[in-house]
């Protein structure tokens, strides 16, 4: 089922762009105002929006179980308000369907949803909502290896628009940073900083380009008291700056409860209760259901949303809530506005062009990729495991092989040993890429989920700048690599067999590099590692190695062609032993025959001629081209499937 929600015109979005994210800076008051101190200036770079209220209608949420077990119903018909300016909590036991309501909401999730939002009375279009929304997710998605200045400069080129002054930037920035309490801890990297410090850092990043509505997935979450009771009073502040500020909680202490405005509580994917938080207990009264003197009321709740009290408690609080509809618990229910109101108060703006369809993210194609460049750049710089271990691993896998082949591209009675070295460098190319990337790139997508959907930048300038960012590191491993293994081992002194053993080897690792990313972009880090040693088997099977080619079965054929291992290979013995190489000297003392002193010989043993190098190279190019947009195609559905 496709949900209404975000089924509107292109006409649609510009105008709704216009209505809905647009908070009046008069609308505080100077009550609000001094209550919120220093964060009243927080997001006056942006000082035309409107509040936001939001209606839902009749949401359901759907999943499929797998083959042959059919669906699942996780949300039933729920309806609510989540009105402008206030702190909402989403409350409920694990299971309820609260982080489903918030994903659906939010617009996270779309597959499987039915039901309509409103947004300011308006059928929400997705792609605009977006703009003047932000999704905050549990765990902090942060750059671990970037301070938090460095963290909040490129939320704010990416998020800003490119006409914005570096100086004005750098404002915003320090503005955000010094309301949150950030301000001191700029040059400390965020994989140092507390828990308290890393959710804050999660909120100030995307109060860059001030979003007018904010979705928080358990944000107290792993947090302690104190901690907790600062992230809750920053998000009541930015709440009341304008701002609808949604968050799922688990089961908050009695104080941390009483600073949120409104309460939504789920149950098995319904509704028991939406309203004021000081309501609720004169709702558990009038519906027989009296909390219990000194009992924190939102232990109560969660108690009878679990069933600890009968499940004909819980289908009373669905009854009484109307699942959802019954509006009369919140502070002003008469000031309420339905849908058709909230248009009338909220009118598009007619100079807006009807059918113009704006663009999602704030900044363009080659200012995302530059800016995501001068992040990788920075990153990688740090990293011990992906530059500087990388380096050290090459060095020193080089000189073990150099050392147990020494010599042996120079002798002709350890031919068979030198192409046993050929095939081992195969190997360290492929696994070394391949599995680094499987066991980093996971970590990567979890990153790249929350910033694509929060419009940081394209899919497309990310994987980009990945591809580009790992080129020098790539090239630099190689050549020190293949400098120490070619140059040990004595084979042939000719600058043309060099670079045409280089090139192999550099489309080698870029080829199990792009495999090792449409394995990551697929599995998770456990799986993957699985994966990639048991897709490599067959791969060398195919190669040609143990196995001559001429002795394959005629129904396995197929797989030497599609086993970019034996284009490498054959390319490897091309160099070394083809372009008519001279007759081998024989060093093996007491050899009376030497049976592959003449290079053509061994060729025609296994199958392999020496005049392949261009084909292969051909074969190899089409091979990483195909990897590496295979990759990009399945991160792409990794991203859609999420949804």
């Amino acid at each position: 089922m496709e949900v209404l929600i975000h089924e509107a015109s292109s006409g649609q979005e510009t105008s709704a762009n216009t209505a809905i994210c647009t908070v009046d800076p008069k609308s505080t008051s100077k009550e609000k105002r001094e209550d919120i101190g220093e964060l009243s200036h927080v997001g006056t770079h942006d000082n035309n929006r409107e509040s936001i209220d939001i209606i839902f209608e009749d949401i359901t949420y759907t999943v499929n179980l797998g083959c042959k077990k059919g669906q699942k119903e996780i949300l039933h018909e729920i309806n609510g308000r989540l009105p402008g300016k206030q702190l909402i909590a989403l409350m409920g036991p694990s299971g309820a369907g609260k982080s489903t309501l918030l994903d659906v909401l939010s617009g996270f999730r779309v597959t499987g949803v039915d039901g309509i939002v409103f947004v300011n009375g308006r059928v929400r279009h997705l792609n605009t909502f977006r703009k003047c929304s932000a999704y905050i997710t549990q765990d902090d998605r942060l750059e671990p290896l970037l301070t938090v200045l460095e963290n909040m400069r490129v939320a704010a080129d990416l998020k800003l628009p490119t006409d914005t002054q570096q100086h004005k930037k750098e404002m915003i920035i320090e503005e955000i940073l010094t309301t949150l309490g950030l301000y001191e801890h700029m040059q400390t990297r965020a994989g140092r900083l507390s828990g308290g410090q890393k959710k804050r850092l999660s909120i100030a990043l995307e109060l860059v380009n001030n979003p007018t509505v904010m979705f928080l997935d358990e944000p107290t979450t792993g947090l302690d008291s104190s901690s907790c009771m600062q992230v809750v009073n920053l998000l009541k502040i930015l709440a009341r700056q304008g701002r609808t500020i949604v968050c799922t909680i688990h089961q908050p202490s009695a104080s941390l409860f009483q600073l949120f405005d409104l309460v939504y509580v789920l149950s098995e994917g319904e509704c028991l209760y939406q309203g004021a938080t000081d309501k609720l207990v004169p709702y558990l009264e009038s519906i027989k259901l009296p909390c219990p003197m000194y009992h924190n009321p939102a232990d109560y709740i969660i108690e009878l949303a679990c069933g600890e009290y009968g499940k004909d408690k819980i289908d009373t609080l669905i009854m009484a809530s109307q699942n959802g509809k019954n509006l009369q618990w919140f502070d002003n229910p008469k000031a309420l506005k339905d849908a058709k109101s909230l248009r009338a108060a909220h009118p598009l703006k007619s100079s807006s062009v009807l059918g113009k369809r704006s663009t999602l993210h704030a900044t363009n194609f080659s200012h995302q990729l530059k800016v995501l460049l001068r992040r990788g750049f920075i990153m990688s710089k740090r990293d011990t495991t992906l530059t500087h271990l990388r380096i050290g691993v090459n060095i020193v896998v080089g000189i073990m092989l150099g050392l147990v082949f020494l010599r042996s591209g120079a002798d002709g009675s350890r031919v068979l040993n030198n192409y046993n070295l050929l095939f081992s460098v195969l190997i360290h190319h492929m696994m070394t890429t391949m599995m680094l990337t499987v066991v980093t790139f996971p970590m990567q997508m979890s990153i790249l989920i929350k910033e694509h959907f929060n419009r940081w930048y394209s899919l497309k300038a990310f994987y980009t700048a990945l591809t580009l960012i790992d080129l020098p590191i790539s090239i630099v491993c190689c050549i020190l690599f293949s400098l120490i293994v070619y140059f040990i081992s004595a084979q042939p002194m000719e600058i043309i067999r060099f670079s045409m053993f280089l090139a192999i080897s550099l489309l080698i690792m870029f080829i199990g590099q792009g495999t090792g990313l449409m394995i990551g972009a697929v599995f998770n880090v456990v799986n993957g590692t699985f994966m990639g040693p048991t897709i490599a088997v067959p791969l060398m099977m195919f190669a040609g190695f143990g196995v001559s080619l001429r002795d394959l079965p005629s129904y396995l054929k197929w797989g030497s062609y599609v086993s970019y291992l034996r284009y490498g290979l054959e390319g490897f013995v091309g160099a070394i032993y083809g372009m008519d190489r001279p007759i081998l000297d024989c060093k093996e003392k007491g050899e009376i025959y030497c049976h592959y002193k003449y290079p053509q010989k061994f060729l025609s043993d296994i199958a392999m001629r020496g005049d392949q190098f261009w084909n292969d190279i051909i074969a190899l190019f089409a091979i990483l081209i195909i990897t590496r947009c295979s990759a990009y195609l399945l991160l792409r559905w990794k991203l859609m499937s999420l949804r």
